[in-house]
C-alpha cells in the first residue's frame, strides 16, 4: 500500500510486484481510494472507484474531520467497493 498526493487529493494505490518473468519488471499500481480534502469546509471526502475508472463520492460516509475516519471506513470496508 502506498499514498500518492497532489494538491488536496491523496489516493491510496495497492502495488503489486511482477507477476511472472513474462510480464517484465514493471510493478502493478491499482488506485483503491481517493481522499480529498475539502478547504472551503475543512473537512475530508473519501472515494471510491468504478471499474471504468471513474471516481464517485462515498456517501455511507459524508464528511470527516480527520483522515484517520476515512482510513478506519476504508480499512473495514463494509460495502465491499475498495477491497471487492
Amino acid at each position: 500500500m502506498e499514498a500518492d498526493v497532489s494538491g488536496r487529493d491523496v489516493t491510496i494505490v495497492e502495488r503489486r510486484p511482477p507477476w511472472s518473468q513474462t510480464a517484465g519488471d514493471d510493478w502493478t499500481t491499482i488506485p483503491v481510494a481517493r481522499l480529498r480534502y475539502l478547504t472551503s469546509r475543512g473537512v475530508w471526502r473519501l472515494y471510491w472507484r468504478d471499474r471504468d475508472e471513474r471516481w464517485h463520492e462515498y456517501a455511507d460516509l459524508p464528511f470527516a474531520a480527520t483522515v484517520d475516519e476515512l482510513l478506519a471506513e476504508l480499512d473495514s470496508d463494509p460495502t465491499a467497493l475498495f477491497w471487492g
